[in-house]
Order: structure tokens, then C-alpha cells, then sequence
């Protein structure tokens, strides 16, 4: 054992040397196989049109209340507020690109 009570396994860049070769080990036994990044993919088929959730803290709030004791609701009310915002900048992101699904229409 050393002063500082570590080992003089190689830990904080002190002696050892082994992580170096672990690390020659990995680079080395990627480069057996190649992958054309350009290789053509099928056409995705149309997305369908995206219904906005009516409630969308529901999920959330069927896992109870968060362990946070004495915080719960704040951490609660919190949490439905990042909820309700994301699901509002996910529909708008929808609406921009045309997905969002428009009132009346059935599929």
C-alpha cells in the first residue's frame, strides 16, 4: 500500500501500465468489420397523423407520488408542469410538420 492508501495497481495513472493495453485490445478487435454508412435503405412508409394525449401528466401520476419526503407535491406539481410543457412542444413540433392530426378526422 501506498501513502495515500491505494494499491500500486496502476490506479491514478500510478504504475501498472495495464490500462493501456486494455484499451489497444478494443481498438484493435473493432476494425475486423466494415459497414457502408451509404448503402441504400427502404423508403419509410408515411407516418401516421399524431393525436395530441387529452391528459398528458396521466402516466406519471399512475406511479404515485414521488419518495421525496416532504417535498412530494412540490416535486408533483413540478413534474406535471415539465410534463404539460413537453407534450406542448411536442404537438406544435407535429403542427409544423404537418402530422398533427386535425379534429373530426378518423382513419
Amino acid at each position: 500500500m501506498t501513502q495515500n492508501g491505494n494499491s500500486q495497481g496502476g490506479q491514478n495513472g500510478q504504475g501498472g501500465g495495464g490500462s493501456s493495453r486494455r484499451k489497444q485490445r478494443r481498438r484493435s478487435g473493432n476494425r475486423g468489420r466494415s459497414v457502408d454508412l451509404w448503402r441504400p435503405v427502404p423508403q419509410l412508409p408515411d407516418p401516421e397523423p399524431i393525436v395530441p394525449a387529452s391528459d398528458p401528466g396521466i402516466l406519471l401520476r399512475s406511479l404515485g407520488s414521488p419518495p421525496l419526503q416532504g417535498q412530494g407535491s412540490q416535486a408533483e406539481h413540478a413534474f406535471e408542469l415539465v410534463i404539460r410543457r413537453s407534450a406542448a412542444l411536442a404537438s406544435a413540433l407535429a403542427a409544423a410538420s404537418g402530422l398533427l392530426s386535425q379534429p373530426g378526422e378518423d382513419d
